[in-house]
């Protein structure tokens, strides 16, 4: 099963309105998602992150931690996918990380979205990849 890893700020109640949604939805079943913060056991994210197949960020409020997150993810070459809360603004920087970065207006919109973008990501093969 592909494992994903969840970046976050602190600076919102993110087990409600990201940790409880990923947890309910149908991707929880598709995917082994690394939920950071869920208890208060330490974890290694380096290392979690570079074992991941992807790196989900919810980027509606800035973080040092998780600019480091998204540092290591890009360093490792793993895929990075920017969801953000309508009505905030990411930042700019982001885009030199990703091109996904994708706005969201409800737990469920956010839900759909990723659900969307994981199905068509997921089907991609190393054989349809252009080689440069």
């Amino acid at each position: 099963m592909q494992q994903i890893y969840v970046a976050h700020s602190r600076k919102f109640d993110y087990k409600k309105e990201l940790y409880v949604p990923l947890r309910n939805a149908n991707l929880n079943h598709q995917y082994t998602i690394i939920l950071p913060h869920e208890t208060d056991d330490f974890i290694n994210s380096k290392e979690i992150i570079k074992q991941s197949h992807f790196v989900i960020a919810e980027v509606s409020f800035p973080s040092l931690g998780e600019g480091v997150e998204l540092g290591w993810a890009d360093s490792f070459n793993i895929p990075i996918i920017c969801i953000y809360r309508k009505g905030n603004k990411p930042s700019g920087s982001l885009k030199t990380l990703t091109k996904t970065i994708i706005p969201y207006s409800s737990a469920t919109d956010m839900i759909s979205k990723l659900e969307n973008f994981l199905s068509a990501a997921t089907k991609i093969t190393p054989s349809m990849l252009i080689k440069i």
